[in-house]
């Protein structure tokens, strides 16, 4: 059984009134933008593309010939329909992101791209360790309030698992400015990513946790201009449906060159 770790009722909640209020959507535009960047470099046409995202307002303005699919737990997917399929910032609130990576594979047609966005890494990682310090130094604990992020050196193996071939994942990090860690939070509740883990605390907590967090953040991450820094990683991933036109691996021992005449150097033998 899966680990519960998003609260999707909450989720969706927190999107519902960023959407009511005016998103701030400065991180789905650097990832579209990216997006298209990296699939402008493909030398492949793409006719049936589909997008998984629960944004799909920006989404749809950057992609407009895009099928859009919403990021439940089963997606509305047809086996072998699509020849590019992209998961839009979503993955990060998965419970199974292997089983999305597993059902947008098989949505795609032989040869077909997969590309992903979600946020990982470094992101956020000053609140994180402000609101950390700052909660063991008032209460004497810690409570999850900032969702896990994936590594660029393990979201390879998830699109293996999945079943993409020729995986890559790489990252783009950016940075915001910010008067304080309040209107950071502003930002966070109009991005719809707030706190929606399924074991995040239900009380509010000690307004004396966030003050501290805020001069501890202002110390540590300040710019110097009286202003605070935020990290957003953007992580991609990039995958492709198996065909038998793409690039295999050779099998283990079937060289035909040594690699020492390769670089014209001199090989040593080992001692037993």
């Amino acid at each position: 059984m899966t680990a519960q770790l998003t609260d999707r009722a909450a989720l969706m909640r927190q999107r519902a009134r960023a959407v009511d209020a005016g998103p701030a959507l400065f991180l789905h535009e650097a990832a579209t933008d990216e997006m298209q960047d990296r699939i402008s470099m493909v030398n492949k046409a793409f006719t049936a593309p589909a997008i998984i995202t629960g944004w799909p307002a920006p989404w749809r303005a950057a992609f407009p010939e895009a099928t859009i699919i919403a990021d439940e737990p089963t997606l509305a997917l047809e086996p072998e329909t699509h020849d590019l399929v992209i998961h839009a910032m979503a993955l990060h609130w998965s419970d199974d992101p292997v089983g999305q990576l597993i059902q947008a594979r098989r949505a795609l047609k032989p040869d077909g791209l997969f590309l992903g966005v979600m946020s990982g890494g470094t992101t956020l990682h000053q609140l994180r360790a402000s609101l950390a310090q700052a909660e063991s130094e008032v209460t004497g604990g810690l409570s999850p309030r900032i969702a896990p992020t994936g590594e660029v050196r393990d979201l390879g193996g998830l699109l293996q698992r999945a079943g993409l071939a020729l995986p890559v994942v790489d990252s783009v990090p950016l940075t915001a400015s910010y008067t304080d860690m309040t209107a950071l939070m502003r930002d966070l509740r109009a991005m719809g990513e707030g706190n929606a883990m399924a074991a995040r605390p239900r009380h509010f907590a000690r307004r004396a946790v966030f003050d501290r967090a805020a001069q501890i953040y202002a110390d540590a991450f300040g710019d110097g201009a009286g202003r605070i820094i935020a990290t957003y990683d953007l992580i991609f991933l990039t995958g492709w449906a198996p065909h038998a036109s793409q690039q295999q691996p050779l099998r283990p021992g079937s060289a035909t060159t040594r690699l020492a005449d390769a670089l014209n150097t001199k090989e040593t033998p080992l001692d037993d």
